[in-house]
């Protein structure tokens, strides 16, 4: 329905990536996003050794025979990542498509994905980091506006400048990522020079997610003004869900409290533990401004087949 350059680079049936989200996308839901048309990213560093991230890589290629691809992370994380490992498994395993994300990828690391034909495209935060990666060789970016849930940076642009500012800059293609989570929104994307949607916030909110249902229904009962940026006091900031961990956090922050002390708060195994037994207060979740619009648990493949058909809908109601 739309072919875009994205579409195209990438092999998909849609414009439409399924963003990279920790403790969710692993092999069961990055192939049920590639298998509704779209773009699934498993992430890699769920999976501490290489021996575990082999066997889910493995399992996500029995899952689907349409492409997708492995997020590497290039964030400050406190268990160190070497994701020159990950890269061994994936150049091994013929993974089509690999995302990166955080910090600039180096050479060392893009160098030989691209050697063993592998398209990378690279996530960032500002047209300038996005020339960067240009420069650096990827096949496409993604420019993630402020809106969106997760690593916001601390520059504020938000997607509706980023995207059409990043589209005339650029000549690999953009991918819009940050508050999008309907056919409005994708459809926009697309006008603004976008060749694909990213999404989070709407496919946390599938039933594939692996979230406690506690969790998908304080989000679906949550609107735009239930978001808040954290952790910019550690030059890292996130935006978040509002609930009781990310306001303590954004408390500590306020009152100039070590990082040790905020990271008892937004540690990783508190998120999971909010996950895995519907204690929404117990940990802090990436969350867009467009949870406001989302107002349903669907499947995936419903999510993102409706997405498609209400952007060319709206579309066609453009011009009516």
């Amino acid at each position: 329905m739309f072919e875009t350059d994205v579409t195209r680079l990438l092999g998909i049936e849609h414009p439409v990536i399924g963003g990279c989200m920790q403790y969710i996308t692993g092999p069961e839901f990055a192939a049920a996003v590639s298998n509704a048309g779209a773009l699934g990213i498993m992430s890699s560093a769920m999976f501490p050794t290489q021996g575990e991230f082999r066997e889910a890589l493995l399992k996500l290629k029995s899952l689907t025979d349409r492409p997708f691809a492995v997020n590497l992370n290039l964030f400050p994380a406190l268990r160190p990542i070497d994701n020159e490992l990950y890269a061994e498994v994936i150049m091994a395993e013929g993974v089509p498509v690999v995302e990166t994300s955080g910090h600039l990828p180096p050479d060392e690391l893009v160098g030989p994905l691209k050697e063993a034909g592998i398209k990378v495209m690279h996530k960032c935060t500002s047209v300038r980091h996005a020339v960067s990666a240009q420069r650096q060789g990827v096949d496409a970016v993604t420019v993630f506006g402020s809106e969106g849930g997760g690593h916001i940076a601390d520059l504020g642009f938000t997607t509706m400048s980023l995207v059409p500012r990043a589209a005339d800059v650029l000549d690999v293609p953009v991918i819009a990522a940050g508050g999008i989570a309907d056919g409005r929104g994708l459809l926009a994307a697309l006008a603004l020079g976008a060749g694909a949607a990213m999404l989070g916030t709407r496919l946390l909110l599938s039933e594939e997610a692996g979230v406690h249902r506690n969790l998908k229904d304080a989000l679906l009962a949550a609107t735009e003004y239930d978001t808040v940026p954290i952790l910019g006091s550690v030059h890292n900031t996130l935006r978040a869900w509002r609930n009781g961990a990310a306001l303590e956090a954004a408390r500590l922050e306020e009152s100039g409290a070590e990082f040790l002390e905020i990271l008892q708060v937004v540690a990783g195994v508190n998120t999971r533990r909010m996950m895995d037994r519907g204690d929404v207060d117990a940990g802090v979740v990436a969350c867009s401004l467009a949870v406001g619009i989302i107002d349903e648990v669907k499947p995936v493949a419903d999510i993102i087949g409706g997405m498609v058909a209400e952007a060319a809908a709206a579309a066609a109601g453009i011009c009516n």
